[in-house]
C-alpha cells in the first residue's frame, strides 16, 4: 500500500468521509459553468476527429485515450481555462488516473486553475426498454469512489437516457439515479444526476413534465445534509426547471448541449436562470489539433466567455 493511500485510509476510518467544503461553497455560488472533459470509450473517436485527429493516428485503445489526453491537457494548461469562468471539470477514469504538467489531473486542476474536478462513474447504457436506457450496474462503485477521493474528486456524474414519456421508464430511470446517488453520498462525494432526455425526443416536453415530477419526489425524500447536483436536458419551456434550481437538497442545476450547436445551446440556457452549462461538443466546437497555440488559446476563451455569459444572465 502506498504513502498516499495509507494516509487517506487513516482519514476516512478515523472521521468518516466529508465533501470538501471550500469546493461545495464554489460549486453552490460560484460564477461559471462545468467544462465536461469526459468522453469515454466509443464517443472519444468522433470527439477526435472532430478536433482533426483522424483513427490512422492511433493503433489502439492506450494510444486513442492517450491522444484524447493530450487533447484535454491542451485545454486545462490554456490561460484561458481558470476557475475565474469554469467551476469544475468532468473527467472519465482514464484522465483522472494520468497527470498533466507532471501532476495528477484532479490536483492540476485544484492547485493551479481552482477547477474542481468530478468523475464519470457510470459504466454505459443497457439496451433500451419502456423508453429508456437505465445503467448498466457498477460493482465495482465503492473502490471508485474511495479511489477518487484519494486524488482530490469533489463529486461524480452518471447518465440515463430517456427517449418518449414513459412513466414506468422515467421513474426506474430516477429511481436508479437516486440509489446510486445515496451510495455516492455514503462515500463522501457529491452526485451529479444525469437523465438526459433526447432533444430528438417526439415527446420532449411530456417527459420533462414526469422527469420534473419523480426528481422531486426523490429530492424531498432526501434528508437535510443529502446534497445533490443535475444535469439535464435544456427544457422545452424556459424557467421550467426553477423548482428544482431553488430547492433546498439541489447544490446546482446544470445543462447538458445534448447535440445542440454551441450558439444554440446558449440561446437556450441564457433563457433559464439559475442553470449553468456542463457542455462538451459545445465546449470544443472549432477546436484543432492542427491550430497553433494562439489561435486556439483565442478561440478557446471565446467559447469559454460566450458559454460564462450565457451560465450567467
Amino acid at each position: 500500500m502506498s504513502a498516499k493511500w495509507l494516509v487517506f485510509s487513516v482519514k476516512y476510518f478515523l472521521k468518516g468521509p466529508t465533501v470538501n467544503q471550500q469546493q461545495l461553497e464554489q460549486m453552490r455560488t460560484g460564477k461559471g459553468f462545468i467544462a465536461a472533459l469526459d468522453q469515454s470509450g466509443g464517443s472519444t473517436p468522433k470527439a477526435l476527429k472532430l478536433y482533426g485527429v483522424d483513427e490512422s493516428s492511433y493503433s489502439n485503445e492506450d494510444e486513442m485515450f492517450d491522444v484524447i489526453h493530450a487533447m484535454r491537457s491542451r485545454m486545462v494548461m490554456s490561460p484561458a481555462f481558470t476557475g475565474n469562468r469554469v467551476l469544475a471539470a468532468i473527467l472519465f477514469e482514464g484522465t483522472m488516473d494520468r497527470s498533466i504538467d507532471g501532476v495528477g489531473s484532479a490536483e492540476y486542476l485544484w492547485s493551479r486553475k481552482q477547477v474542481i474536478a468530478i468523475l464519470k462513474v457510470d459504466k454505459g447504457l443497457a439496451d433500451e426498454a419502456d423508453g429508456v436506457q437505465l445503467m448498466k450496474p457498477m460493482p465495482e462503485l465503492d473502490s471508485l469512489l474511495a479511489k477518487a477521493r484519494a486524488n482530490g474528486i469533489f463529486g461524480t456524474k452518471m447518465r440515463s437516457v430517456i427517449k418518449v414519456a414513459n412513466a414506468k421508464g422515467i421513474s426506474e430511470v430516477v429511481a436508479q439515479q437516486f440509489a446510486v446517488g445515496r451510495q455516492i453520498l455514503a462515500g463522501g462525494l457529491v452526485p451529479i444526476i444525469e437523465p438526459e432526455v433526447d432533444i430528438k425526443s417526439p415527446q420532449k416536453a411530456e417527459a420533462e413534465v414526469l422527469l420534473k415530477a419523480a426528481i422531486l419526489k426523490e429530492l424531498n425524500a432526501l434528508s437535510s445534509d443529502q446534497n445533490v447536483m443535475l444535469k439535464l436536458t435544456l427544457p422545452n419551456v424556459a424557467g421550467f426547471f426553477d423548482e428544482l434550481v431553488q430547492h433546498p437538497r439541489v447544490v446546482r442545476v446544470v445543462a447538458l448541449s445534448g447535440g445542440y450547436s454551441r450558439e444554440e445551446a446558449n440561446k437556450h440556457l441564457a433563457s433559464n436562470k439559475g442553470v449553468i452549462a456542463s457542455f462538451s461538443r459545445a465546449l470544443t466546437e472549432g477546436l484543432s489539433a492542427k491550430q497553433s497555440d494562439t489561435e486556439f488559446d483565442a478561440l478557446l476563451n471565446s467559447a469559454i466567455q460566450g458559454i460564462y455569459d450565457a451560465s450567467n444572465t
